[in-house]
């Protein structure tokens, strides 16, 4: 029997408007009364999950930052693994000085120190899923980002670097010159203690090593005596595959990249077909006849 199931936002929970569809809802809330652990597993900030979340009234713990940060279904965070601030200091000039841009996730807030091209990163990773998408339409959602204030505006990110009140939970590399983004990927290359993956064709996220979806479910998994054996998994991209790995039960989005499809036992319906919602209606009744 299912005893938990963890989604993916970008791509995967969310269809190209960046809502969750009604079918997706009620298959979530119909987990959930079934006594089925939900979780919420993006490589957003809690705020930005919480707010593409807002309305459907899921209330459910999340794996926020790609496992960096992780709330309870109340918000409160449960448990953080942060870059060790040397590291954070040394990463953030290597990136300065390929001058490519870059956003800094903190257990305060998410920072940019270009509004614009905020905006044009979480259209990338729209359109990653979604090509065939309207851009302005998509460009006016994501404007969101800075007027609700998920992302908000810095002048230098030396002074957040440098305050040890603040965690830093990721570097979010974006560029959509790709010879740009390699030199970036470059500077990177062979440095411990980090971990790079992607959610979009033209990003990077950098974290802990220890801060990934897979390790985050895992051990939350475990504190709440939870098998990864009965676990369902649902993502499509390369910052899924280490939950995706994990789980007895692993579905790829039908708008999944080739490599992520390989990886998972299962495939679904693409995410504007409501794709998670088919996911767990087929585990239930995959694990319900084992």
């Amino acid at each position: 029997m299912i005893t938990s199931i963890a989604t993916d936002m970008d791509g995967t929970l969310l269809n190209g408007n960046m809502e969750v569809s009604e079918e997706n809802r009620a298959a979530m809330k119909k987990a959930q009364e079934l006594g089925i652990e939900v979780i919420v597993a993006t490589g957003r900030s809690y705020k930005e999950a919480r707010f593409a979340l807002e309305g459907t009234g899921i209330e459910c713990p999340i794996i926020a930052v790609n496992g960096a940060e992780v709330r309870d279904a109340k918000g409160e965070i449960v448990q953080f693994t942060a870059i060790e601030d040397d590291l954070a200091y040394d990463l953030y000039r290597r990136l300065k000085d390929v001058g490519v841009y870059f956003e800094v996730y903190t257990n305060q807030a998410t920072y940019t120190d270009d509004a614009e091209k905020a905006v044009e990163l979480l259209i990338d990773i729209v359109l990653s899923a979604h090509p065939d998408a309207n851009v302005e339409d998509i460009r006016e959602r994501a404007k969101l980002r800075i007027e609700h204030g998920l992302a908000k505006q810095v002048n230098d990110y030396e002074e957040i670097i440098r305050d040890t009140s603040q965690h830093i939970y990721k570097f979010f590399v974006f560029s959509t010159d790709r010879q740009l983004l390699q030199r970036a990927a470059d500077r990177l290359d062979g440095i411990g203690g980090i971990a790079v993956s992607s959610s979009g064709n033209e990003n990077l996220e950098i974290t802990n090593d220890q801060a990934q979806k897979g390790i985050t479910l895992e051990d939350y998994l475990t504190s709440k005596g939870l098998s990864l054996e009965d676990a369902l998994a649902v993502g499509d991209n390369y910052n899924d595959l280490s939950m995706l790995e994990r789980v007895g039960y692993s579905y790829a989005m039908g708008n999944a990249d080739a490599n992520i499809k390989k990886a998972a036992r299962f495939e679904t319906s693409r995410n504007e077909e409501s794709g998670v919602a088919r996911a767990i209606e087929d585990a239930l009744e995959r694990s319900a006849v084992k």
